[in-house]
């Protein structure tokens, strides 16, 4: 495995922001950036062992809002009306969607320069949240690491500590385009192993309740074009401009490791498994984007708004416990 550190670009301050390449014997690489600990490429085969790069990256790497490849934290998603309360203390969250809060607010980590360190077959990036920032109480110390295998497997290792009680619910937020080229991911097959989804209210907040997608608009079970019901006359279809919706993985928290989706392109027979310890994916078909439907997510995290919901699997971490988390995404072609 070859790991080679490099600067990608440099803050205001002059500040250097590196960039590092993962290459395994084969050839297929990854690319990272200290920036957000983002995931900036994948560089895989198709079936005639073309590589070529099957993330949408940003375009302006310092000036993303777009989420492209980066850490979500502190908390992936939405918190209803920006606020919880943790032993009966309430805290006041920054509001940056309406009056909710997502993605960690204004103090996202996504916007964050982490320190890094180079491992045998990968990267370690680590940042220190200080108490209060973003609206989040303890001081949290969070740490991922994203390690490349010969074998054409990311595995993403999620750890973090805190010296208080608070909400720690982190994601990647990388954009799918298995077909290389940057066009509408309409054609790509998408298998999601999970009867359950969250409801949600127009402002994307779960109401709490669980819905059976068997049947209707939502439902990947089998495996279907991510196109064919991706326009359809559906109010929840409407409200997120496609699919931006959770589904539900497991109904309670373990170290169990999960199937969470399968993508797979039919033009270039590439194909992307995810599999994780999280609860919940979150399918996200990028209709936010500057070039909507180009692109799909699979965030896999904790359930959106958990802290206001006590039936949800909790994401809540106190001084005596570690956050630790796995998520791993293997490419393949057929």
């Amino acid at each position: 495995m070859q790991v080679d550190a490099y600067i990608i670009t440099h803050l205001p301050t002059g500040t250097p922001v590196h960039g590092f390449r993962l290459t395994n014997s084969t050839g297929a690489c990854v690319e990272l950036t200290n920036w957000g600990a983002r995931w900036l490429s994948a560089m895989v085969p198709d079936r005639n062992g073309r590589m070529e790069n099957v993330l949408v990256s940003p375009t302006d790497l310092l000036n993303d809002g777009f989420y492209m490849g980066a850490i979500v934290g502190r908390f992936a998603n939405r918190i209803g009306g920006a606020h919880f309360h943790i032993d009966g203390v309430e805290h006041k969250l920054e509001k940056n969607d309406g009056e909710n809060t997502n993605h960690g607010g204004f103090s996202g980590f996504d916007r964050k320069l982490w320190d890094w360190e180079l491992l045998e077959n990968g990267v370690r990036f680590a940042l220190e949240s200080p108490g209060g920032e973003g609206g989040y109480p303890g001081n949290v110390r969070v740490a991922v690491e994203y390690r490349w295998s010969e074998t054409n497997e990311l595995s993403v290792f999620y750890y973090g500590s805190t010296d208080e009680p608070t909400y720690l619910n982190l994601t990647n937020h990388a954009y799918f385009n298995l077909g290389g080229k940057g066009e509408r991911i309409t054609d790509h097959i998408l298998r999601i192993p999970s009867h359950t989804m969250l409801d949600t209210t127009p402002a994307f907040i779960p109401t709490g309740k669980r819905i059976t997608v068997d049947g209707t608009p939502f439902d990947f079970i089998s495996g279907k074009p991510v196109g064919r019901d991706l326009y359809a006359d559906h109010q929840q279809i409407k409200w997120n401009k496609g699919y931006n919706h959770c589904y539900v993985l497991k109904t309670a928290k373990s170290d169990d490791m999960v199937e969470a989706a399968e993508l797979s392109d039919p033009h270039s027979g590439r194909r992307l498994s995810v599999k994780t310890d999280l609860p919940a994916v979150l399918l996200y078909t990028a209709g936010y984007y500057t070039q909507p439907d180009t692109a799909v997510c699979l965030e896999t995290q904790y359930y959106p708004d958990t802290p206001s919901h006590p039936d949800f699997p909790s994401c809540l971490l106190r001084p005596e416990y570690e956050y630790r988390q796995t998520t791993v995404f293997r490419f393949s072609a057929e």
